[in-house]
C-alpha cells in the first residue's frame, strides 16, 4: 500500500520543487503594481541574466515553454519568411507546426527520433543560401521526447557564418542543467519554462533576446499582442509587467534563483552531468538498451528502450509499488520507451532510490537480463568517482 504524499517525480517536467520554494509560494499575493513587487522583479531579472550568462534582456511571460517559444518565433519574423527548423523529436516537430501556423516558409532538417541533428546539414543549407533568404534557424537544444542533446554550439557557428539568420533556441530542458552561455555563443532568442531546471511549478516562460533580434523585431510584421515582447522589454526596464503576472510564482522564482546562485553554475552543470552519467551507467548495467547515444545524452532525461520487458508495465509497477513516476514515450514511441527524469531539484540519493526501485520492478516482472543490484552498484560507482 503506497503512502500518501510519497510520490517521487522522475519525469522531465514538472520537476520536484524544493520545500523553501513551496513555502515562498504560500505567502499572500501582493499588488503587481506595488513598489514591493518591483523589488522582486528587479532581483529575479538580474538573477535570470546571471543564469543565462547574458547582459541582454531576459523577459518573463505567464506561459509554458511552448508560449515562450511561440513568442520567440513570432516577434522577430514576418509571414513568408524562410526558416530552417531542426526536427528530431516531439518538440522540434512542434516548432515546425508553430512556424507553419504563422505562415512562415518552413524548411525542416530532420533526424530519426533518438539521434541528434546533423550540424553539417544546417551548414549545407545555410551556405547554399547566397540570397540570405533564411531569416531564422529554430533548434531544440535538449529534445526531451527522446533524451537527445543537440549540438547547439556547432549549429550556431554555421548560423553565425551565414550572417543574416537569427538562431532561436528551445532550451526548455537544458537551461539550468547544462552550459548555455548566451552571450559567449551569441544566441539570439533563448526560450525556457519554469517547471524544468528552474525547480518551480509550471506557469512562467522566459525569453532571452539579443540586440540583433531586437533589430529584426523593428521590421517583423507577424501579429502579436499578449506575446509582444516589445511591451515586456519596455516594462522590464521599469521593473514591471505589461499584464498581471502570477505573483506567487515570482516568489517561487525568487527563492529558486537564490538557491541556484548559492549552488553556483559550474556546480549545477556538474551535478546534472553526474546524475546523467550515473543513470546511464545503471541502465547499461541492468542490461537495458539506451535510446540515445552517449555522446548526445540529454542532461534532463534518460530514455530507455527495453527489449525484454514492457515499458508500460515498468512504469506501472514503479508507480504502484514504489510511488516513483517515470515518463512514457510519445507518438510512435508510446509503449516502446520509458524516460527517467534527472532535472532540477534532484540529487545523487534520488537517482539511487529510482534505480533501486527500477531493479525491484524488473525482478517483479521476471526480467533476468542482469544480476540484481548491478544497477545501483554502477550508479554508486559513478558517484564515488566524481
Amino acid at each position: 500500500m503506497a503512502m500518501d504524499n510519497k510520490m517521487m517525480l522522475m519525469i522531465p517536467g514538472p520537476t520536484p520543487v524544493p520545500e523553501q520554494v513551496l513555502l515562498a509560494m504560500a505567502k499572500h499575493p501582493i499588488g503587481h503594481r506595488s513598489g514591493d513587487f518591483s523589488k522582486i522583479m528587479e532581483e529575479v531579472t538580474n538573477n535570470l541574466k546571471w543564469l543565462h550568462q547574458t547582459q541582454n534582456d531576459v523577459l518573463i511571460l505567464t506561459a509554458s515553454g511552448t508560449g515562450a517559444m511561440e513568442a520567440g518565433i513570432i516577434n522577430f519574423l514576418s509571414a513568408g519568411d524562410r526558416v530552417l527548423v531542426g526536427d528530431n523529436g516531439k518538440f522540434g516537430e512542434r516548432w515546425a507546426l508553430v512556424a507553419k501556423a504563422y505562415g512562415l516558409q518552413v524548411d525542416v532538417i530532420s533526424a530519426e527520433w533518438g539521434k541528434p541533428l546533423d550540424p553539417e546539414e544546417f551548414r549545407a543549407k545555410l551556405e547554399a543560401d547566397t540570397e540570405k533568404a533564411i531569416k531564422a534557424v529554430i533548434i531544440t537544444h535538449s529534445e526531451t521526447s527522446t533524451g537527445v542533446l543537440n549540438d547547439l554550439e556547432t549549429i550556431n557557428k554555421y548560423v553565425k557564418a551565414h550572417g543574416e539568420a537569427l538562431i532561436i533556441v528551445d532550451t526548455v530542458t537544458s537551461l539550468g542543467a547544462s552550459n548555455v552561455p548566451v552571450d559567449e555563443w551569441g544566441l539570439d532568442v533563448v526560450a525556457s519554462g519554469s517547471q524544468k531546471g528552474y525547480m518551480i511549478p509550471p506557469g512562467l516562460g522566459f525569453v532571452a533576446v539579443s540586440p540583433k533580434a531586437w533589430k529584426a523585431y523593428e521590421t517583423a510584421t507577424l501579429p502579436k499582442f499578449y506575446l509582444d515582447l516589445g511591451k515586456y522589454k519596455k516594462d522590464a526596464a521599469k521593473n514591471s509587467n505589461p499584464f498581471t503576472p502570477p505573483v506567487n510564482l515570482f516568489y517561487a522564482l525568487q527563492a529558486a534563483l537564490n538557491m541556484m546562485k548559492a549552488e553556483g553554475l559550474e556546480n549545477i552543470f556538474a551535478r546534472h552531468q553526474r546524475l546523467t552519467q550515473a543513470t546511464r551507467a545503471a541502465v547499461k548495467a541492468m542490461g537495458l538498451p539506451l535510446f540515445a547515444p552517449d555522446d548526445a545524452a540529454s542532461p534532463a532525461i534518460t530514455a530507455v528502450i527495453p527489449d525484454r520487458v514492457d515499458a508500460e508495465q515498468v512504469r506501472s509497477v514503479m508507480k504502484k509499488r514504489y510511488d516513483v513516476l517515470l515518463a512514457g514515450g510519445q507518438d510512435h514511441l508510446k509503449g516502446k520507451i520509458f524516460r527517467i527524469g534527472h532535472l532540477g531539484f534532484v540529487c545523487d540519493r534520488d537517482i539511487l532510490s529510482a534505480i533501486g526501485a527500477l531493479e525491484g520492478t524488473l525482478q517483479e516482472l521476471g526480467y533476468e537480463g542482469a544480476v540484481p543490484g548491478a544497477g545501483v552498484a554502477a550508479a554508486a560507482k559513478v558517484f564515488a568517482n566524481s
